[in-house]
């Protein structure tokens, strides 16, 4: 009986597929583009729409095909696969890809070739969605040429946008961890798309490139704070500097308003911090409040307010951006000024454990004594003092990251 379970058992797993492996993306600019193994990329995450495992059952050789014209985005989906499990002789159920798939992509989607390519011709009818705000262009090395790109604000009264974001926002789930589809008829939402312009038998052409979505948040009595949730570059084009020209445009776009109070981010991931620092750092260089002689007098007042009158950044962030100009200005093979300026930092950082300590001194007064010990055995102070100097080594890494880019800018 056992060794039967086993034979079964081996038979079925080799009819497990990695979903992460099996979900082909494409974005498609000419019909040769289908065959072109290139163009093809995967998704990092699929346990939103397939569990945590990542796993398709029931199938060899699953093929999950989701291709989109590179720049309205109208869609092929297909399934493919060389054999499937049958319920008749091996009394299992293969998984409901296809259903699984068709609750994250709009109805309307192509299911055979011919029909999309077809699509695909009509792709020199579609432009951009909204209001120009920046243009820009980056060498590309392949191409041996530069490559235009536009950033432009859109929102849901353009004609065909609301359908268009629908298919956008399907990337989220395969490259946001967390992702989740936003409340569209909700009017406080900005969106931010990148286009890249391309030819095609003489034509101009455009390519959705990526975009950010941002909620503009009420703040008593008449102000905003506009707050970035969503962020994708997509991946044929990360890597490229998209993400830094965007947040910078969508920095742009606000601060030239009177009611904006500062830009927040919604529970941003380490690399959007990275790309943030960058940006806002690039931002604040030239800021007189920024010169060397001020930054080596420490942090102050007269920073945080002309960060956020001037280009809408918030206190916490102007900190950051003075620790990354201040490295820039000390000598650290200088003792004392290397000194002065770790302090400055560890002073911010030991913040959340004087804290605690603090919530610990309160819990003395009202706990037992032997309740006590254990609350006061999680903070030793010498593994305080190697918390922080990691913590410190850590950011100033980061740091020296973020003014490598800015010197190569």
């Amino acid at each position: 009986f056992f060794l039967g379970l086993t034979a079964t058992e081996k038979k079925l797993a080799e009819y497990k597929c990695n979903t992460n492996e099996a979900i082909q993306l494409k974005l498609v600019r000419f019909p040769e583009d289908l065959e072109d193994e290139n163009t093809t990329f995967n998704p990092e995450y699929s346990h939103q729409v397939f569990g945590d495992d990542e796993v398709a059952f029931g199938y060899k050789g699953l093929k999950i095909l989701l291709y989109y014209i590179a720049g309205n985005l109208s869609t092929l989906f297909r399934i493919e696969y060389t054999s499937r499990v049958n319920e008749k002789f091996d009394c299992v159920e293969a998984d409901d890809v296809e259903s699984k798939i068709r609750e994250i992509i709009p109805p309307g989607f192509c299911t055979n070739t011919d029909d999309f390519v077809s699509l695909l011709e009509k792709e020199v009818n579609f432009k951009p969605f909204g209001m120009l705000l920046h243009t820009y262009s980056i060498h590309n090395e392949e191409a041996g040429e530069d490559i235009t790109y536009q950033i432009y604000k859109a929102d849901m009264t353009c004609p065909g946008f609301r359908e268009y974001h629908e298919r956008l926002q399907t990337f989220l789930m395969w490259f946001i961890e967390t992702a989740s589809f936003i409340d569209v008829d909700d009017e406080r939402w900005n969106y931010f798309l990148v286009f890249e312009k391309y030819n095609k038998d003489g034509a101009t052409l455009f390519a959705t490139v990526g975009y950010m979505t941002v909620y503009n948040y009420y703040v008593y009595p008449d102000k905003t704070r506009p707050r970035v949730s969503q962020m994708l570059i997509l991946p044929p084009f990360q890597g490229e500097g998209h993400g830094a020209q965007l947040l910078e445009t969508v920095h742009r776009y606000y601060m030239s308003s009177p009611t904006v109070l500062d830009i927040t981010a919604e529970d941003p991931s380490e690399n959007y911090v990275k790309l943030r620092d960058f940006v806002l750092v690039k931002l604040c260089q030239d800021l007189v409040c920024f010169s060397p002689v001020k930054l080596m007098q420490g942090f102050s007042q007269e920073m945080v307010t002309e960060a956020q009158q001037k280009l809408k950044i918030n206190k916490q962030h102007t900190r950051r951006v003075y620790e990354i100009l201040r490295l820039r200005a000390t000598n650290m093979g200088d003792a004392e000024q290397s000194r002065s300026y770790r302090l400055d930092v560890k002073r911010r950082l030991i913040g959340p454990y004087k804290k605690k300590q603090r919530e610990l001194a309160k819990m003395r007064r009202c706990l037992r004594p032997e309740e006590m010990t254990n609350q006061l055995n999680q903070i030793d102070l010498n593994l305080q003092r190697e918390q922080l100097e990691e913590s410190f080594q850590q950011l100033v890494s980061d740091y020296r990251r973020v003014l490598e880019r800015l010197a190569q800018a």
